[in-house]
């Protein structure tokens, strides 16, 4: 702990330039790379949003501008789409659901949403799930991939709903994708990854089905991610990037491992890849931020108890106090 906090000033966590840069995002509409991003609108408002939660900065994005934005990108069917005039996703809709309980406007969903507002979004995500094998869908053109269901019973839990799909037959497809190394794949047979493995966890923890998973065997594969700069990569002989952070240290706090990594270099390597004048976090040191690595790199920083960090939860990837009050969890 003391190395980390004698890091030299450059290398303290630049909160207001964070905060500023995030701001700054929906600004640039002049700008080509704004609008070559449309398709990440929705998913990036999120990944904003959580990150100024996470840099205890919750009300600096407008409220009111964020829910008419977020119902402005549904469909009739309750889906939602990256931005208005998308196609409705699995992951676009989950999206929306996280920001509406961010900022505590799921009665707006009621009130202004398509059809039976909650309702008809969770009708939306059931409607995905392949009722024979388990697996979801991410949209209407079938592909399927543990990622989707993940986020399925991620929103419908979040909306009380998950009583709408076949949560067994979920774990048995999860189930299918576990290999011998104790990691999991895209699908049964794939190669294990960062990503996918903490997809799979965190179904596992809603499910309650956490005794399935091979707890040792799968938190020394995670452990082995971090490599000689103290960063993180999302499978063996991978350039490590901040955005594992979050894909790695989050499933190794399911499974209770975290102290099975470096923490003080993972901190070092993290606060590395800020941009301390302009803000925003890269994927490594001296390449361009962007919102994505921003938000995971401080999910890590907040799962490594770095200080000024608001609590994460592993799970849900929302900081626990909302996940508190959306599921009544005693403080």
């Amino acid at each position: 702990m003391s190395g980390v906090q004698n890091l030299p000033d450059e290398l303290q966590l630049a909160t207001a330039a964070h905060v500023k840069y995030i701001q700054s995002l929906d600004t640039r509409k002049d700008e080509y790379d704004y609008w070559l991003t449309e398709h990440l609108r929705l998913n990036g408002l999120y990944w904003g949003l959580t990150a100024l939660h996470l840099l205890r900065h919750p009300g600096a994005l407008p409220r009111d501008k964020t829910i008419d934005f977020v119902l402005s990108c549904q469909h009739e069917n309750g889906g939602f789409g990256a931005a208005p005039g998308h196609d409705a996703h699995m992951l676009y809709t989950v999206s929306a659901v996280q920001i509406l309980v961010l900022v505590d406007a799921l009665d707006e969903l009621e009130k202004r949403g398509k059809g039976n507002g909650k309702a008809q979004v969770g009708k939306f995500l059931a409607d995905l799930q392949n009722r024979e094998t388990g697996a979801f869908a991410g949209d209407e053109w079938g592909e399927e991939d543990t990622r989707f269901l993940y986020t399925a019973l991620n929103g419908l839990s979040l909306l009380g709903l998950l009583h709408l799909v076949d949560v067994d037959k979920a774990v048995g497809h999860v189930a299918a994708c576990a290999n011998s190394d104790g990691g999991y794949g895209v699908s049964p047979g794939a190669e294990s990854h960062s990503g996918q493995i903490f997809t799979c966890l965190a179904a596992l923890s809603i499910a309650g089905r956490k005794d399935l998973i091979d707890v040792n065997k799968l938190a020394g594969w995670l452990s082995e991610r971090q490599v000689a700069c103290g960063g993180l990569n999302g499978r063996p002989e991978k350039t490590e990037d901040v955005c594992y952070n979050w894909w790695v240290l989050s499933s190794l706090e399911i499974l209770g491992r975290t102290h099975w990594i470096d923490r003080e270099k993972l901190i070092k390597f993290t606060l590395t890849c800020q941009d301390t004048e302009q803000g925003g976090l890269s994927d490594r040191p001296g390449h361009m931020v962007d919102v994505w690595h921003t938000v995971f790199g401080l999910t890590g920083l907040s799962l490594l108890k770095y200080s000024g960090v608001e609590e994460i939860d592993p799970v849900y990837c929302l900081p626990k106090y909302t996940t508190d009050r959306v599921f009544g969890r005693a403080k």
